[in-house]
């Protein structure tokens, strides 16, 4: 599948800003870049134009038109509405972006009479909220509301990823459990299930093949944590539960580590191989992002 959209030059800094870590190295004419981002392949072109390749290429490209703005027209936002004041379910993950610590996968349950006190305490996605007010809000709402929380560590998450468990596999699987378990334990009456897209729908489930336990009739939209109080709510707790497994691994190397997978993350990188061996990385790290090939590229045995 093959999508072209334009976007803003506003859009286009946060697109390069956002893929930085994920470009292909070969160089091509007319092309700012290239990048890979799991089932998806995006090319921008000095045109403007920017053009989604792959199984997950619609999703992609409707995640930036949303951000742009060309896709919410008022008909559209009024649409949008039912999916915040109403009873829900939806699950969200952290860390699938981060070289060191876990990937958290969290389904949330919200009632209707719970959205007031979600608007008041300034529930929105997690990733605009700072470490500081996640540590401060997440407890607050897990005092309220039902969830379920499956944490991925690394070691696990090196064992399972192959050219057939890719991370949109792993991210399937994960949601599908969190949700088929809340949903099964706590059978909440809901009018949406709501998972944040990152496959089409048909490819979600076959992701889930061979799975006894199978949770059916989700919603599936693009930015659903800034749409869905549900999501938005897993959203936190997922970011809650990261963040202190990430200070237990920052205390047990004694090493301050570094989100994300910049160039920074690289030079911490060197430091637990230097210190630990490069077997440690196996433990706290995701072997397949780019950053352990420059780690190990940059070291001197």
């Amino acid at each position: 599948m093959n999508i072209v959209i334009k976007v803003s030059d506003e859009t286009r800094e946060k697109m390069i800003s956002y893929y930085k870590d994920k470009k292909r190295d070969k160089e091509i004419p007319y092309v700012v870049f290239q990048a890979q981002d799991e089932d998806t392949v995006i090319t921008m072109y000095t045109s403007g134009k920017v053009m989604f390749q792959g199984t997950s290429a619609d999703v992609d490209a409707t995640m930036w038109r949303e951000l742009d703005g060309q896709s919410l027209t008022e008909e559209k936002k009024e649409d949008l509405g039912k999916y915040h004041n109403c009873a829900s379910v939806g699950s969200d993950e952290v860390g699938t972006g981060d070289y060191f610590g876990p990937i958290v996968v969290t389904s949330a349950y919200v009632k209707k009479e719970d959205v007031k006190f979600l608007e008041d305490l300034g529930i929105r996605d997690s990733k605009k909220i700072d470490d500081e007010k996640i540590r401060k809000i997440a407890p607050e709402i897990a005092k309220r509301i039902k969830y379920r929380s499956m944490i991925l560590s690394n070691e696990e998450y090196n064992e399972k990823y192959s050219k057939n468990m890719n991370m949109n596999k792993i991210k399937a699987i994960l949601h599908n459990k969190v949700l088929y378990q809340l949903m099964t334990e706590e059978k909440p009456e809901v009018d949406y299930i709501i998972v944040d897209e990152f496959a089409r729908e048909k490819r979600y489930y076959e992701y889930l093949e061979g799975i006894p336990n199978i949770q059916r009739g989700i919603t599936f939209m693009t930015k659903a944590e800034d749409k869905n109080l549900a999501v938005a709510c897993g959203s936190i707790i997922s970011r809650y539960i990261f963040l202190k497994e990430f200070d237990k691994i920052c205390d047990s190397i004694h090493l301050p580590l570094v989100k994300g997978a910049g160039s920074e993350v690289d030079k911490i990188g060197e430091e637990v191989v230097e210190k630990y061996g490069e077997e440690k990385l196996k433990e706290i790290a995701k072997l397949n992002f780019k950053n352990t090939e420059r780690i190990l590229h940059t070291m001197i045995f």
